[in-house]
């Protein structure tokens, strides 16, 4: 039977282990998937340490997949091999729960995880459920498309739904694999966007993302900073750092809204005095494939594009390394 090289997860906190498996069938309403380029997150690590709920191990992890259809599984109509697709973090979703029935797929009660609730993208091929497969759009190399499966979908996705229109003031906490993409994002949104980050080297690059103004913490606090411009309408937190996020909080317009798409381990600590004027605290999660082509196709009209540092497969454990080490500018990419 053809073999393939794949990164499993065999033991919690283990190094990561360079396998050759049996190239994986589609069964029923699959496709299989052969990767080009397959982004490294954070959540990675959850799966490295055997830390994420359910999981079951072995495991290859990879929720950032981009590449071609290599075959496809039976009962699947409109899909055809050599089209080039994508995959993000929502793995696949029941239909029939009271979240699917209201098409909050994102919700669904019995919600798949790629590269946890099944094999992910750190291999050479791989097999999804068809419902969590996004087209690529022609403008976009697998590269590129990769890291917007996830980094991508969630900012755009959060952005389009969090209630700011264009002109409205859109603070965004950190410049990292989410904050550099929820930039550009904003910029072409429509918003008036400010990057909010420590040290007055990240100020360059911010504005060339598209930032309008730049604030920088170790010289003014992130409230007080917004204040003198009026106030933020939305904050977009996308560094996992309990307190820069709640620093943002008394810079919000009254009915501001703090949204969030990083999560620190620490609680936040919040006084609920500023909140009483309207501004909410609210978290989004990332979306579904149509939500994933719909993120693609922006970028590829808009030129949003990711930053990103390439390893190939046996440096696996070094590209996470560097991604939880923040040394990574944006997002690291594994091309098998």
């Amino acid at each position: 039977m053809p073999t393939m090289k794949a990164v499993q997860v065999s033991k919690a906190g283990a190094p990561f282990e360079l396998v050759d498996r049996d190239i994986p069938e589609p069964g029923p309403g699959q496709l299989r998937i052969k990767v080009e380029a397959c982004g490294v997150c954070h959540s990675d690590a959850m799966i490295k340490a055997g830390a994420f709920p359910g999981l079951q191990l072995p495991r290859v992890p990879g929720h950032e997949i981009a590449g071609r259809i290599h075959a496809v599984g039976s009962g699947v109509t409109g899909w055809k091999t050599g089209e080039r697709v994508g995959v993000g973090w929502h793995g696949g979703h029941c239909f029939r729960c009271t979240a699917c029935r209201k098409g909050w797929f994102i919700n669904c009660e019995q919600a798949k995880i790629t590269g946890i609730s099944h094999d992910g993208g750190f291999a050479e091929y791989m097999v999804s459920p068809v419902e969590a497969v996004a087209r690529l759009p022609d403008k976009l190399t697998a590269l590129e498309a990769a890291p917007l499966l996830c980094a991508g979908v969630t900012t755009y996705n959060s952005l389009r739904n969090s209630g700011a229109r264009a002109g409205d003031t859109v603070a965004v906490q950190g410049i990292g694999g989410l904050g550099h993409l929820a930039l550009q994002y904003s910029a072409n949104m429509g918003f008036r966007t400010v990057a909010i980050s420590r040290g007055a080297d990240k100020e360059d690059l911010a504005r060339h993302l598209g930032a309008h103004e730049y604030l920088d913490t170790e010289k003014i606090s992130a409230a007080e900073g917004l204040k003198k411009l009026g106030g933020a309408d939305l904050v977009l937190a996308t560094a996992p750092h309990s307190e820069a996020i709640t620093s943002t909080i008394d810079g919000l317009k009254p009915r501001g809204k703090l949204l969030l798409v990083a999560a620190p381990f620490e609680p936040l600590t919040v006084s609920a005095f500023a909140l009483l004027s309207g501004r909410t605290i609210a978290g989004w999660p990332s979306g579904s494939s149509i939500d994933s082509e719909e993120t693609m196709s922006f970028s590829a009209l808009t030129g949003v594009r990711p930053r990103t540092e390439t390893f190939k497969l046996d440096q696996a454990d070094a590209a996470l390394a560097k991604v939880m080490d923040n040394r990574i500018r944006f997002r690291a990419v594994l091309i098998p």
